[in-house]
């Protein structure tokens, strides 16, 4: 069928929105307040998937083996489109050749944050105290390999600080040890950390946005502090199995661009503490491609391994 004739035919039934993690989260929120509006544009309804598992790997694979045809789509996050298949060599699929980038919806900053009985109680402070003491401090993430990870051993590798992993499965987890004191340092998503910083029980010390935030107006960003490399939010996209026609692509980002115009739905998802993005497919691919190539130079500086 000629691409032309795809496109006025597309959609021909329901399509599946996979999203590679458990409901509840940022990603998930995220698919859920663009699907229903999304089905009513294109005529046919948008039914979210969770397919968690394997840092996200599971449903990224649903994704890449679905059909072409625009019906199987999916969300993409670092974690699934270049931390994960930076440090893991078996993930099974390869972000940048086996998937069609559409849009990228939103992006949310990511914060260092502490204990609030940790000593250092600024960023300034923080670094002198870490880099003085090599090894003694632990930082917790949402799991190996995801983004607060490798975000954090980029940081590690720019300022020659040394400080231990502590993996967990899933942020919620992560931020309960470090809110207690049993990990005194957390790389997170912002809107996951936010109630614990709000109430005091965590203190931020930098985070990745492009300007400070009006929420955190103290906080410095990497950039201001001199590392501007880990100056990168986390993106939450659209993305097809590679293969999809050009202009099927272009039906279902109008379609986003469409729903994104309305107010509620651009307000569910800043209430997760994300930012409207929003841009075209070619812009989104390159971003995919900038984070996994930044992701691969730190597995291979850091000597970076799953085990």
């Amino acid at each position: 069928m000629p691409f032309m004739a795809q496109a006025q035919s597309f959609p021909q039934k329901q399509i599946r929105l996979i999203v590679p993690f458990a409901p509840g989260g940022s990603t998930d929120i995220i698919a859920r307040a663009i699907a229903d509006p999304l089905g009513k544009v294109l005529g046919q309804p948008v039914i979210v998937e969770n397919k968690a598992g394997a840092g996200g790997s599971i449903g990224a694979l649903d994704i890449m083996r679905g059909s072409k045809d625009g019906h199987v789509i999916g969300m993409a996050t670092v974690s699934t489109t270049a931390s994960n298949p930076a440090i893991n060599k078996k993930i099974g699929y390869d972000p940048i050749k086996d998937f069609q980038a559409i849009t990228n919806i939103a992006a949310t900053p990511n914060v260092i944050a502490v204990h609030s009985k940790f000593a250092a109680k600024d960023y300034k402070s923080f670094l002198e105290l870490i880099k003085k003491n090599p090894g003694k401090y632990s930082y917790s993430t949402s799991g190996a390999g995801g983004i607060g990870h490798l975000q954090t051993e980029l940081f590690k590798s720019l300022t020659g600080a040394q400080i231990n992993h502590v993996p967990y499965r899933g942020a919620g987890p992560a931020l309960v040890d470090t809110v207690s004191g049993k990990v005194p340092i957390i790389f997170d998503n912002l809107p996951s950390a936010y109630p614990f910083i709000k109430d005091g029980r965590l203190l931020p010390l930098v985070v990745a946005a492009p300007k400070r935030l009006s929420s955190l107006p103290h906080v410095p960003t990497f950039a201001e502090v001199g590392l501007a490399p880990v100056n990168r939010m986390a993106y939450y996209g659209l993305i097809g199995p590679a293969g999809m026609s050009k202009e099927v692509v272009e039906k279902i980002h109008a379609g986003v661009l469409k729903v994104l115009q309305d107010a509620s739905v651009r307000k569910r998802i800043e209430d997760t503490g994300s930012l409207i993005v929003a841009n075209n497919p070619e812009q989104f691919a390159a971003e995919i491609k900038a984070e996994y190539d930044i992701y691969r130079d730190v597995v291979a500086k850091q000597g970076l391994t799953l085990n």
